[in-house]
């Protein structure tokens, strides 16, 4: 279903390391396989491409306002000075003529007063009456002086490629915190590639979370899998460490700004929700052809209205010097050099003591050159016509006009061209920090397999639900917690509230496999020990029966250690007058053959149960009855006195409300941060390394929830996180 024939999209080959030899293999390899094709998404990824230089058909730089200088004949200096100029590299001789004639688009069309043709057997790419004269308007045809036309397509027009199947510009990670950690940047572009903001990413191999870290940076939903919990201790301090950028969300007032600046649009004003599955706004870049330059309407009409200046402009420069200058024909500055021949013939009429015949041939060819009536007498004194003041000013005012005129054409090319996403760079608001939203860490499934042989036969299977082939595991899981509870004993949020047993032996019984002793005060007493699964979540079930069995067997309290309990097993807070604690199994003792035994170690920590009280808060705008919680600490249990107590709220970190608990999994609706810090913001400004807006986070700060409707499920429910990381869950019916 998954990696059959038809599923198969492509294979992506990344380089991970730089070669330190021919026999080393440098490349990863990335199976690309989906559901299905038809049906496949895919966001294609640019890269900026090789630079203008390197690219032979680009071999023109344009300077304001579309002046073509041929960069095969110019000095590295004057191409540097032409760009700073603004000029932009171009091909000035892309071809606007297809194959095979055409009624509509064959002929001749007159360019700059000259017929150009497109050949007898082609025709013109665009439409003679409005599509050429457009690419005229904007600049884009080039006449080289043959028989056709060429058009002018410049670098920048688009200057990106699409990525390929080989990508050779990413190297491994620098610092791995696991063996076989992938790069970033390669899980970047999987998933930047084939998913929207709000999708799902599954990471069946989780190792050290670079999915779920490159996930969460990009706005995507995800889930990852690991048989080890050393492999997600790693990724849940990866995810939670970090800080990530904040992007500006289409669907919200910022983004619909940018949204509009970006494309020279009024801002609309839709209504906005935050929905993170309308995406982020990107950068874009024009994809411009001239196909789409020919069919922008735009360009007549900023045309026509510029000419209304202009016109007038050049008639009167033409009146002023007596010239018939078409627009194209206006020199770039005012009394532009003569050529070569009329000033030598000029030298000849002026300063030469030749004969007064041979001053007369060099006239002649003197006027020819300047289409001028020139007589002896009239010649100028210095090779250029001086022009008057008047002239100069129009022909400024002119040549301002022309390049505002240009300017405005080319960002209506750009705003109207088709575009390209890059999907790789959001924009980004520097002015908010985010981190990692709430998430939980759930273990795997409780219901267990039973492995078979190819003839159906049961292969084998310990108590705890480990499955083996042929003999039972060599390592007994109990006795190493046992062996590992003997020395560190069973902490709590308080140090002074640590149990430590005088002795712990083993206690043959259904649920409770060993007997622990410890001092109440002066008292000796004993507790029943339960061991949850190694791989595995303790249900609620499971802890009730070992407390029954604790109490019938006359033990003073249970103490069950597991790695995970289910939300229901952490509502279980005692049988009767029988407390039940429940010690959390630190993920190192899954490599307990290579732990020291040490009593300093937090193997075993107790975090109690959360204290907390519903109250009735002022009726909402419509009547309807809000509530509010109170958290006044968590209950501990007192090893001292055998009691349970309840300590403030200085030892909660943070705690969690889901305002309508469906029983199945916690949802953050509200959430709350506490401490005993006097300057709860001193450390926050540390990890985040910004401002923080101090009333805003006071609302935060708080023992009390916001006023929240009574829960349609029912059931309201309260997480609470202390400074060692250790949660505990409560349920409330309402």
């Amino acid at each position: 279903e998954v990696f059959g024939e038809t599923n198969y999209v492509n294979t992506i080959a990344f380089k991970k390391k730089s070669a330190t030899s021919a026999t080393e293999s440098v490349f990863d390899y990335i199976l690309w396989y989906c559901r299905s094709y038809s049906s496949l998404k895919v966001h294609p990824l640019f890269g900026q491409r090789s630079e203008p230089e390197d690219e032979t058909k680009f071999n023109t730089i344009v300077t304001p306002p579309m002046v073509p200088n041929n960069v095969a004949r110019a000095s590295v200096n004057d191409v540097h000075d032409l760009i700073a100029s603004g000029g932009r590299w171009a091909r000035v001789n892309y071809p606007i003529v297809s194959q095979n004639p055409s009624p509509n688009r064959s002929g001749a069309y007159v360019f700059r007063g000259i017929q150009k043709s497109c050949g007898a057997t082609r025709h013109w790419s665009y439409s003679i009456e409005e599509g050429l004269p457009r690419l005229d308007k904007a600049g884009r045809l080039f006449d080289g002086g043959g028989a056709s036309l060429g058009g002018v397509v410049f670098w920048d027009d688009w200057n990106q490629v699409a990525l390929s199947n080989i990508w050779d510009d990413i190297h491994g990670e620098k610092f791995p915190t696991f063996v076989v950690q992938t790069a970033t940047a390669a899980i970047q572009r999987c998933i930047l590639m084939t998913t929207d903001p709000g999708d799902l990413v599954l990471d069946p191999t989780c190792g050290s979370g670079t999915t779920a870290y490159v996930a969460e940076q990009w706005g995507r939903r995800w889930i990852t899998i690991d048989t080890s919990r050393v492999a997600l201790a790693l990724a849940r301090a990866r995810v939670m460490g970090a800080r990530y950028p904040w992007y500006l969300l289409a669907d919200s007032p910022e983004g619909q700004r940018k949204e509009a600046e970006i494309r020279r649009r009024e801002i609309t004003e839709a209504p906005t929700y935050g929905n993170l599955r309308q995406g982020f706004v990107y950068e874009r870049v024009p994809h411009i052809t001239l196909r789409d330059i020919a069919n922008n309407a735009e360009i007549d009409v900023i045309y026509d209205g510029f000419q209304q200046t202009l016109e007038p402009l050049r008639e009167a420069l033409n009146a002023a010097l007596g010239q018939s200058w078409e627009e194209w024909e206006i020199p770039r500055e005012p009394g532009d050099p003569w050529p070569e021949s009329a000033a030598e013939a000029w030298l000849v009429v002026r300063t030469s003591g030749n004969t007064e015949a041979d001053k007369a041939v060099a006239l002649q060819v003197l006027n020819a050159e300047l289409d001028r009536n020139y007589t002896l007498d009239e010649v100028p004194e210095q090779p250029r016509d001086p022009w008057e003041p008047v002239a100069t000013d129009l022909h400024r005012q002119w040549w301002e006009g022309r390049i505002a005129r240009q300017r405005e054409i080319d960002a209506s090319i750009a705003a109207n061209a088709n575009f390209e996403y890059l999907y790789d760079k959001p924009y980004e608001d520097r002015s908010k920090v985010r981190v990692a939203g709430p998430f939980t860490v759930e273990s795997v499934s409780p219901h267990r397999v039973i492995a078979a042989d190819d003839g159906d036969g049961r292969i084998g299977e310990t108590g705890d639900g480990y499955r083996y082939d042929g003999e039972p595991p060599e390592r007994d899981f109990a006795a190493m917690i046992l062996d590992n509870l003997r020395t560190s004993g069973v902490q709590q949020s308080q140090k002074a509230d640590k149990i430590d047993f005088t002795a712990l032996t083993g206690w043959p019984g259904e649920y409770i496999c060993a007997e622990g002793r410890f001092m109440e005060g002066e008292t000796e007493r004993r507790a029943g020990i339960f061991i949850g699964p190694e791989f595995g979540t303790v249900q609620r079930a499971d802890l009730a029966a070992a407390a029954r069995e604790a109490a019938e067997a006359g033990f003073h309290a249970v103490i069950a250690c597991a790695f995970s309990y289910d939300a229901h097993a952490s509502e279980l807070g005692s049988i009767g007058a029988l407390p039940v604690l429940k010690a959390r199994m630190n993920s190192d003792l899954h490599m307990a053959e290579d732990l020291k035994h040490d009593s300093k170690g937090n193997l075993f920590v107790i975090f109690g149960e959360p204290d907390i009280e519903l109250l009735a808060a002022a009726p909402g705008p419509g009547g309807e009855e809000l509530m509010q919680v109170k958290i006044n600490g968590v209950d501990i249990f007192d090893p001292a006195t055998g009691q349970v107590r309840s300590d403030d709220a200085s030892g909660i970190a943070c705690w969690f409300v889901d305002t309508n608990y469906n029983e199945e999994s916690f949802f953050v609706r509200q959430a709350y941060f506490l401490g005993a810090s006097n300057d709860p913001y001193k450390a926050l400004k540390t990890t985040l390394k910004a401002e923080i807006d101090e009333d805003a986070w006071a609302t935060l700060n708080r023992d009390v929830s916001r006023p929240f409707p009574r829960p349609d499920s029912g059931r309201i429910a309260v997480k609470v996180i202390n400074h060692l990381g250790d949660e505990a869950m409560q349920v409330l019916r309402v």
